[in-house]
């Protein structure tokens, strides 16, 4: 083999490699999870810092200092008590301060995208006031993307969530709106608990949350049986559309009318999910009822897988700045792409190497009258 044909295969092996690289890079595969950042990401993150600093200040004014929350080292203002007359069940404190990062808000972009949501149409919420800090992320999404959001929301909250008593949800949601954020529609509201009655709530609790709901123009949807429930969420959702198809539905947390009573649902993972039974209706929730209905469901529970999967950091302190990152799909995509791209270059340079045998060949096969 001479100099020249060694150079030539060491240049293609070279300039192979290279698109390859680039391809791998391009792709988002080497670039740790993310891809460069898209306005709507950024826009999003943004509100929902700015939507954090809103709350802590309403929750200063109300002479509840988010200072005095060992619980909060961020000062969210969106952490709340360990246990309270508004806990309806256990919390994961490093979970809930977890959400708290403006990312959330991004990467709620990127699945409402990837669901197929784009500007104008209608999207529906449904959570528990045990995340607060995603029911912002939701509203911030929607905000950058355009959407027509419609939201119910219960006021029961598990551990660390908006279960403080002089400072529930419906607070939080007031104090948002008098601070520019009301894009969004909140339809009605649920009392939370074990069958959405709020029975286990003090009276004078009862008493506070409804004359703030009054306030805020809203109704408590009356408790009954699960189908009852759904069917009501529902008849709410679709008449707000204005007969327009939902293009998603976001749930948050582990409200009893959005799971259902089926036992299927704790093998649901978190982001867009994957729902691969539907039971009666006298046990399915409205994750499954938007399903079977062909509305994505974009499911926000479990917040240590959540974070596994898109790369999150965990229980962070100090919250990262608001960079609106766009997020990769999940793992499996990914290394099925990675995978494509690896037998692509093997492939290429086998090819290479053939066609520089071939071309040496040629250019040494004896002509008419030479000796072979």
């Amino acid at each position: 083999m001479g100099n020249g044909e060694k150079l030539l295969r060491l240049v293609g092996l070279a300039v192979i490699s290279l698109v390859f690289l680039g391809l791998y890079y391009y792709s988002g595969t080497g670039g740790k999870g993310q891809l460069k950042p898209d306005l709507e990401g950024i826009e999003a993150a943004r509100l929902m810092a700015e939507a954090e600093r809103i709350i802590a200040d309403c929750r200063k004014s109300r002479g509840i200092q988010p200072e005095n929350n060992e619980f909060d080292p961020n000062l969210t203002g969106l952490i709340g008590l360990e246990n309270s007359p508004l806990t309806t069940t256990l919390g994961n404190l490093q979970a809930k301060r977890t959400a708290t990062n403006p990312e959330l808000a991004a990467l709620l972009v990127h699945l409402l995208k990837k669901a197929g949501a784009g500007r104008g149409d209608p999207v529906a919420l449904g959570a528990s006031a045990s995340f607060p800090s995603l029911i912002v992320a939701g509203y911030c999404a929607a905000r950058a993307l355009n959407l027509e959001l419609l939201a119910i929301i219960s006021v029961g909250a598990s551990q660390w969530g908006a279960n403080h008593p002089e400072f529930s949800w419906l607070d939080m949601e007031e104090c948002l709106r008098q601070n520019g954020f009301n894009r969004h529609r909140l339809l009605a509201v649920a009392w939370g608990g074990e069958d959405d009655s709020g029975k286990e709530y003090p009276e004078e609790i009862r008493r506070r949350l409804l004359t703030v709901a009054q306030r805020l123009g809203l109704e408590f949807i009356q408790p009954g049986s699960l189908e009852e429930r759904v069917r009501r969420h529902l008849d709410l959702f679709q008449a707000a559309a204005d007969q327009k198809k939902i293009k998603a539905f976001i749930n948050i947390g582990g409200s009893s009318v959005n799971l259902g009573q089926d036992s299927s649902i704790l093998e649901l993972q978190p982001g867009l999910a994957v729902v691969r039974r539907i039971p009666p209706p006298s046990r399915r929730g409205l994750i499954q009822e938007m399903v079977r209905r062909g509305v994505p469901v974009i499911h926000l529970l479990n917040i240590r897988k959540l974070a596994e999967i898109y790369r999150l950091p965990w229980d962070p302190s100090p919250l990262p700045p608001p960079q609106g990152r766009v997020f990769r799909a999940e793992n499996e995509p990914e290394k099925r792409e990675l995978a494509v791209i690896f037998v692509g270059y093997v492939l290429s340079c086998g090819l290479w190497l053939g066609a520089v045998g071939v071309i040496r060949k040629k250019a040494f096969r004896p002509g008419p009258g030479q000796d072979s």
